[in-house]
């Protein structure tokens, strides 16, 4: 059975759904996506990832009206059968379609492309934890933006994947920012710590939730900037985003992490963010 998506208004057939190889998406990576996850068929933070969305538009001056999303990401939810899964919805929102050009043109319709697809909990990882890697952080000086031009991220978390790893922790200037497609938080003598936002890195929906479960539930967080080796001394390391939720790092390299297992304050924040959800 084919799957249903949207395209520019448009509910069809993947096979259908064709866009101009002028789409500037195509050309320049001029663009900006969001994917979002749905519980049972309810969408978890949906205002969250749609303030994130409007923020990116705004940020590279794509001028679209984002108010009809919520209804079109539950048609394609229950279009494609998956009310009753754990389910995320890709969207992807590019300038348009005009003739090759390094400014932005005027006048030009965007180009909306959206699609459901499963996305269970990855039991095992979230149980056992996960090994990384380390790397530079080559990518651009505007993380915050959620683009598509995710070159760098895919070419760094290519090399975790050969080497066996479910992820890569990014270092710039000598500091941990995040991972190729997470948030990288820690626990340092029960204390949380994360990178403050910057333009350096993304505001993650799910590094946002932790944080509000650690003020309501008395854990103590910094958020400052810390170094390579402070990682590797961390007690405790997971990675946190919409497919990762809360997973734990339990070897960074060739170096176990803490006492050889997920810690006991990512094991509550698991436990506190499942509740939620």
């Amino acid at each position: 059975m084919s799957n249903i998506v949207y395209l520019n208004g448009d509910f069809i057939n993947e096979e259908q759904a064709s866009i101009s190889p002028n789409d500037r998406g195509f050309l320049l990576a001029d663009g900006v996506y969001e994917v979002a996850k749905y519980y049972n068929g309810k969408a978890f933070r949906y205002k969250d990832h749609l303030d994130r969305l409007n923020r990116s538009l705004d940020e590279i001056g794509i001028d679209y009206d984002t108010a009809e999303l919520e209804s079109v990401f539950m048609e394609l939810i229950s279009r494609n059968d998956k009310l009753e899964k754990h389910a995320g919805i890709y969207l992807q929102i590019t300038r348009g379609t005009a003739k090759r050009s390094h400014h932005f043109p005027d006048d030009i319709k965007p180009t909306v492309y959206a699609y459901a697809f499963d996305l269970p909990s990855f039991t095992d990882k979230l149980e056992n934890g996960i090994k990384v890697i380390v790397r530079d952080d080559i990518r651009w000086q505007r993380c915050d933006i959620k683009s598509v031009s995710l070159l760098p991220n895919t070419m760094l978390y290519n090399e975790a994947h050969k080497n066996g790893a479910g992820e890569c922790i990014l270092i710039r200037d000598g500091q941990v920012t995040e991972a190729t497609h997470s948030s990288v938080l820690c626990v340092k003598n029960g204390v949380l710590v994360t990178r403050p936002l910057s333009n350096l890195i993304l505001p993650g929906i799910t590094r946002k939730v932790i944080l509000e479960l650690c003020a309501t539930n008395n854990i103590p967080v910094e958020e400052r900037l810390y170094t390579k080796e402070e990682l590797y001394e961390m007690d405790e390391v997971f990675v946190a985003g919409t497919g990762s939720e809360i997973c734990p790092v339990v070897k960074i390299e060739d170096k176990l992490v803490g006492n050889r297992k997920p810690g006991e304050t990512t094991r509550l924040l698991q436990k506190l963010f499942f509740e939620l959800v």
